[in-house]
C-alpha cells in the first residue's frame, strides 16, 4: 500500500487542522491505521489509530479530546482533525499503516509496515 500524507502548514495556538492521508491498494481498508509524529530530536510517537472498520479507535494522553482520527466510508481516506493546537503539537505527522489484521491498535511504530512521507505542522504561540 502507498500512503500520501496532506494537510499540514503553519497555524497559531488554538487553531485547528485536518490532516489527509489517501492509500491506494486494494486491500487497504482492511488496514489499522495511525498517525504518529516526530519532533526534531525526538523519537517518532504516537498521536491516534483507527481500526479497519473505523469502529476502533486510541489516542495518546496529549491529544485525547483535541484530535480525531476517522476513515471514510470507502475506506481509502484517514484523516485527522487537530483541534485546540499547541506549540507542543509542532512535528512532522506521519500516517501508516498496518496490514497484519490485528484487533488491537498496535501503539509502536515498529508495528507498522507501510509509512507515508511526513506533512509538516507548525503551531506558533
Amino acid at each position: 500500500v502507498q500512503l500520501q500524507a496532506s494537510g499540514g502548514g503553519l497555524v497559531q495556538a488554538g487553531g485547528s487542522l485536518r490532516l489527509s492521508c489517501a492509500a491506494s491498494g486494494r486491500t487497504f481498508r482492511t488496514y489499522t491505521m495511525g498517525w504518529f509524529r516526530q519532533a526534531p530530536g525526538n523519537e517518532r510517537e504516537f498521536v491516534a489509530g483507527i481500526s479497519w472498520s473505523g469502529s476502533r479507535t486510541s489516542y495518546a494522553d496529549s491529544v485525547k479530546g483535541r484530535f480525531t482520527i476517522s476513515r471514510d466510508s470507502a475506506k481509502t481516506t484517514v484523516y485527522l482533525q487537530m483541534n485546540s493546537l499547541k506549540p507542543e503539537d509542532t512535528a512532522v505527522y506521519y500516517c501508516a499503516a498496518d496490514s497484519r489484521g490485528f484487533a488491537s491498535i498496535p501503539l509502536s511504530a515498529a508495528q507498522y509496515g507501510s509509512w507515508g512521507q511526513g506533512t509538516q505542522v507548525t503551531v506558533s504561540s
